[in-house]
Parts: C-alpha cells; sequence; structure tokens
C-alpha cells in the first residue's frame, strides 16, 4: 500500500490546516486556559470545525458525516496537534462516533450520529479505572434487575465527560475485575440519578472528569455491542482513538521542530547564530529523521484501520508506541534547544512538551505498546 496521500487527501488537510491554524491556534487554548472556561473549548468554533466535516469524518454519509475515514481524522489531528486546538474531537468524533458504527443498533445510529456529525452532541467514553491505562481491568458492575441494569463504581480521566450529552460506560456484566470477557458498554445519561460527574484540569490545560456511578438504571436498549460481548467493540474503539493520538502526537511532533529550526535561525549566542553548532545540528537531523519515519508508521495505521486489515490493531500499536516515544524525543529537545524561555509559561513550546506528555498516557505509553505489541506478535 502507497504510502503517499493522494489528491483529495492533500486537499482535505490543507483545508484542516488553514481552519486551524486561523481559528483554533495555540493561543486560544491560552486564552481558555487563563479565563478557567467552564466548557474548555469553545462552542461555536466546534460547530464551524464540523460544518467543515471534522465532527463527521468517520460517520458516513447516510448518518450525515462525510466518510472520509481514518486517514482523513488523522490528517485533521495532526493539524490539531501543530496548532494545540481544544476541541472534542478525539472523545466524540472518534471513541464516540466508532462505538457507535460498530456497536449500535440502527436506532443509536439514526438517533446519534446525525446529532455527532453536527456538533450538536458531545459524547464520551468512560473506561478506565487506573491511573495508568489498564482497559479490561473493570471493577464497575452492571447487575440485572427487572429486565434492566443498575451500574456501579468509578471511572477515571473521562475525555470532556463533564460536557458529554452521553456516556459509553464500559462494566463487567460477568467474570473477574481483570478478565477480557464479560464486559458490556452501556449508553448512559449523564444527568441519570446516581450519576456525579467531577471536572478536572490536565497537565495540558485539556479537560477530563471521574464520573461516579451508584445504582444507575440503564436499560437493555443501551446496551452496545451485546452483553458480554463488549471486549472486542472496546479494543476496536480504543485503537481509533490509538490511531488518531498517534497523528495528533505527530503534528506536535512536526511542529515542535519547525519552530525550533526557527529560533536555532534566529538565536544568536557569541556573535553567532546558534543553528551553526554543528552539535545542535546533528541532534535536530538525527529528529528529523525519526518524524519521518513516524509519519509513515501513522499513516500505515490509519490505512489499515479503513482497509479492515487483520493486522491493524498491530500497526495502531506500533504507532502509538512510536508517537508517544518520539513525541518525548522531540518536545524535549525543543525545550533544551530554546534554552532557558523554553521553560517559561509566555513561550509556546512548552505547552506542547505537556500536550505530548498527556497524549503519551492517554490510552497506553510507549511501554504499554511495546508491550502489547510484543504478545501480539507471539514474543
Amino acid at each position: 500500500m502507497s504510502l503517499v496521500l493522494n489528491d483529495d487527501q492533500l486537499m482535505f488537510r490543507d483545508a484542516a490546516k488553514r481552519f486551524a491554524s486561523a481559528r483554533a491556534p495555540v493561543s486560544q487554548l491560552r486564552a481558555l486556559r487563563d479565563a478557567n472556561d467552564a466548557v474548555g473549548f469553545s462552542r461555536s468554533v466546534w460547530k464551524e470545525m464540523a460544518e467543515m466535516g471534522w465532527a463527521g469524518v468517520l460517520i458516513p454519509e447516510e448518518f450525515g458525516g462525510v466518510g472520509f475515514g481514518h486517514v482523513g481524522a488523522g490528517l485533521i489531528a495532526e493539524e490539531i496537534g501543530r496548532n494545540l486546538s481544544a476541541t472534542p474531537f478525539l472523545s466524540t468524533a472518534i471513541l464516540g462516533a466508532t462505538a457507535l458504527l460498530k456497536g449500535g443498533t440502527t436506532a443509536h445510529k439514526e438517533a446519534l450520529l446525525p446529532a455527532i456529525a453536527s456538533g450538536e452532541s458531545i459524547i464520551a467514553l468512560a473506561s478506565d479505572e487506573r491511573a495508568r491505562h489498564a482497559p479490561f481491568s473493570i471493577a464497575t458492575r452492571a447487575t440485572p434487575t427487572a429486565g434492566k441494569f443498575k451500574l456501579s463504581g468509578r471511572k477515571l480521566h473521562v475525555l470532556d465527560g463533564h460536557v458529554a450529552d452521553r456516556l459509553i460506560v464500559v462494566a463487567r456484566t460477568s467474570g473477574d475485575v481483570d478478565s477480557r470477557d464479560g464486559i458490556t458498554l452501556f449508553l448512559v445519561d449523564p444527568k441519570a440519578q446516581g450519576v456525579t460527574m467531577t471536572r478536572f484540569h490536565g497537565v495540558d490545560s485539556r479537560n477530563a472528569a471521574s464520573v461516579e456511578l451508584h445504582d444507575v438504571v440503564v436499560a437493555n436498549e443501551d446496551i452496545l455491542g451485546g452483553v458480554d460481548k463488549g471486549g472486542a467493540l472496546l479494543d476496536s474503539v480504543l485503537d481509533a482513538g490509538r490511531a488518531v493520538l498517534a497523528a495528533e502526537l505527530q503534528g506536535i511532533c512536526a511542529e515542535s521542530f519547525e519552530r525550533t529550526l526557527g529560533y536555532l535561525r534566529d538565536r544568536d549566542q557569541f556573535g553567532v547564530k546558534i543553528g551553526s553548532f554543528q552539535a545542535l545540528q546533528h541532534r535536530a537531523a538525527h529528529l528529523f529523521c525519526e518524524i519521518e519515519m513516524l509519519k509513515s508508521v501513522v499513516l500505515r495505521a490509519l490505512q489499515a484501520l479503513d482497509a479492515q486489515e487483520s493486522g491493524a490493531a498491530m500497526l495502531a500499536c506500533l504507532a502509538k508506541a512510536r508517537a508517544s516515544e518520539i513525541g518525548r524525543i522531540a518536545t524535549n529537545e525543543a525545550v533544551q534547544m530554546h534554552g532557558g524561555i523554553g521553560m517559561t509559561d509566555e513561550f509556546d513550546i512548552g505547552f506542547f512538551m505537556k500536550r505530548a506528555r498527556a497524549a503519551t498516557e492517554t490510552f497506553g505509553d510507549a511501554f504499554y505498546h511495546t508491550d502489547r505489541y510484543a504478545q501480539m506478535s507471539g514474543y
């Protein structure tokens, strides 16, 4: 498969680049943070993004989307990474839409997908229960009662949970706490009795929430993918999120590198430009090569998801592992080469490091995915 974008994809990327830099740049994230904005992103800008096709990038046209696939989603995510755009793109357009597309009934899709594509509805995946990513370590219980289920448990790091119109809660309907089997996904109204939401700010100034569930009643019609059959569905949802997050990290790496190159060309020290120092040139050359290889890995993973290849999960795992590692290296180098000013809040480069750290930990860091890749490879 060719690792080259076609003409339609190039046009889509260029449109995303222009929009993100004009309407959702780093300065907007800074303003939202400084104002302690109650939402954490601009709803009007998200509506504009939806009109651009961002919210419906994975959603077929029959449900109001543009159906541009995971490669298209990756192109958007790259520009989000370059501009540190604050959006519910990952939580809603990727995780939420994937869960509904793969596990939802026709009624679910007809009711929720058009609202996602139009930017009217925010969806949040309530999955992780530990400080570090452990997708199948689920203690939240769903107990059958009178033809319904009652959910009780606690979820951590629910992206955009505090503004979600629907939660997708991963709960255990059978089996032990760490078993991959016996998991079920439920659609839950965050305003339902027994749901308590606590918002928190991440180090990257993004939004997440912890969710407490106490005997929350959900109907059988709210199940996605079938009872006890949520393991495979959760895997597919997370793999889409990981591949798109890898694309965002790729954008963070590329932008950090380009900003650092500009600084090396402009900064004078001892009467010369610091970009003339051979040691810095070597470090920049090495980083350039790593970022170029990362682009190929990420694109290949996104292509595999679109083609529904049998090895797509492994490639998504590889992309997230490499993006997490190169994200750490690229942002470290950027801050170090900027020197003392790189550590100050008034200079933007530190924002890229913070976002890279948060994105790395989301849905598994490099260590998690290196181990997971080895297990899937049979090592």
